[in-house]
């Protein structure tokens, strides 16, 4: 595909799934344009400038930007046809491709293909991996949903994507929320858990299974034990990981894991050579461990030797928004934001705070109302069993931008399935609102964890809340 034969225009180019695309295909000589709702509105107005200081030419949102039928339009699934940039596509017979399906073709077309999927920690693994590759020479192109830290700067403040050689391995992470996993033929395939989240459990056995099925080499998480039913799905072979199972080919030797608050460290073992490495992390958790096995499995798959591995991954400086420490408060009042937004993710955050002292105010907005239906039972389980008695979970209304989506049930349909639990939650309408009760309520020696997705100002939210308490 000559990818400078006609100029593109993104619909939603702000998108965490559409802005490191258009940076990628502009990175390979293409002619981008664009618009965005949020630009619109004047939410993040400082992504856009930077966008417009790269070269890419923005329009408002009404069709204005569409002017000719050698464009072609690049739309995520989610994008309506009354959206005034498809009307006016459709009166000019632009080519429209979906998001899904432009990044599945730069995806295929390279020689080394690694593919991370799975319902949580993708943007992790696809970080630490392409640090790895970066870190050991091998010059990949980095196709991410999350700013990662180790690419960002003055000149690069939003770097979720990287751009590499013609000729080295494309590294991206995969979505099954709209089924397009199908779409992927990976050299390597990450397969990191399977749990509710989009779709139902029947359907997601059934993309992964496919998605392990088409690789050449999958990478397995045998401590999810969903992931470990597909494994026999992989017609190329299994590369397996874990923290809890011997079983794995690569994991952690017993008893060598240890936790602080900012950071994990293990004894990386590989059982089929008996190679031992220490591994030292700079982000928390245990599931950043498990992250950091499948990135390290995945590079061992494409010919990287562990210890190389190992000690680029120990220089991994995390994502934005995941468990992203925004500061501390003169009286001890910690500020942490957090992309969490579905069962597994917010579980894993909790997990995290709760394996320390100090209460945690859990600050919750839902990434729209029909995943709040979708995983509203199990979200609600999660935030009260997994907090404390002295903890609180505060809900604000859904996310919402615009749309016909039903908005008949929203959050404080979870607050009382919270309380049902035992668990102590408040909903309170308006985020500004919440951000006021939750000053009121802070304590010394408390973290307060902003968490949420698909809305940007979340991190502005968070810094502002540090101020107000500061």
């Amino acid at each position: 595909m000559d990818l400078t034969a006609h100029p593109w225009f993104f619909c939603g180019i702000g998108g965490s799934g559409m802005l490191p695309l258009a940076l990628i295909l502009q990175g390979k000589g293409a002619q981008i344009a664009g618009s965005d709702r949020s630009r619109d509105q004047g939410r993040t107005p400082e992504k856009f400038a930077w966008l417009e200081s790269l070269g890419f030419v923005l329009h408002p949102q009404d069709g204005s930007g569409i002017t000719s039928a050698e464009q072609i339009l690049v739309a995520s699934a989610a994008v309506e046809d009354t959206v005034p940039e498809m009307v006016r596509a459709a009166e000019l017979g632009c080519r429209r491709m979906r998001r899904a399906d432009l990044l599945s073709t730069l995806f295929n077309a390279a020689p080394t293909s690694i593919a991370v999927g799975g319902t949580s920690g993708k943007s992790t693994v696809t970080g630490m991996l392409g640090w790895i590759l970066t870190a050991c020479g091998r010059d990949p192109t980095i196709m991410n949903g999350a700013v990662m830290k180790n690419f960002a700067g003055p000149d690069a403040p939003f770097a979720s994507a990287r751009v590499g050689a013609p000729a080295g391995p494309f590294v991206s992470e995969v979505d099954e929320s709209d089924g397009s996993i199908a779409a992927y033929r990976p050299s390597i395939a990450v397969l990191n858990n399977v749990s509710l989240d989009h779709k139902s459990m029947e359907e997601l056995r059934g993309l992964f299974g496919d998605f392990l099925a088409r690789a050449g080499t999958a990478v397995v998480n045998l401590d999810d034990a969903e992931s470990a039913a597909l494994a026999s799905r992989a017609s190329g072979g299994a590369l397996t990981f874990g923290i809890g199972t011997s079983a794995a080919d690569i994991g952690v030797v017993e008893g060598s894991v240890a936790e602080s608050p900012l950071g994990i460290s293990a004894m990386i073992e590989h059982r089929r050579t008996a190679e031992r490495h220490a591994l030292a992390l700079k982000v928390p958790g245990r599931h950043n461990l498990s992250n950091a096995l499948a990135a390290l499995a995945a590079a061992q798959a494409a010919g990287v030797p562990l210890g190389d591995a190992v000690r680029a991954l120990e220089g991994y400086a995390g994502l934005a928004r995941r468990f992203d420490v925004v500061g501390t408060s003169p009286d001890g009042v910690t500020v942490i934001d957090d992309f969490g937004h579905n069962p597994e993710k917010v579980a894993a955050t909790l997990a995290t705070l709760k394996a320390h002292p100090g209460r945690v105010i859990a600050f919750f907005q839902p990434h729209g109302y029909g995943p709040l239906r979708q995983m509203g039972t199990e979200l609600a389980e999660v935030l009260a069993t997994r907090l404390g008695a002295g903890d609180r979970a505060i809900l604000c209304d859904p996310v919402y931008f615009g749309g016909t989506v039903d908005r008949s049930v929203g959050s404080e349909r979870i607050v009382e399935m919270i309380r049902a639990h035992g668990g102590t939650a408040e909903h309170i309408p308006a985020r500004a609102d919440c951000a006021a009760r939750m000053a009121e309520l802070a304590a010394p020696g408390d973290r307060i964890v902003i968490m949420g997705a698909r809305d940007d100002t979340l991190s502005a939210f968070a810094r502002d809340l540090l101020a107000r308490l500061t």
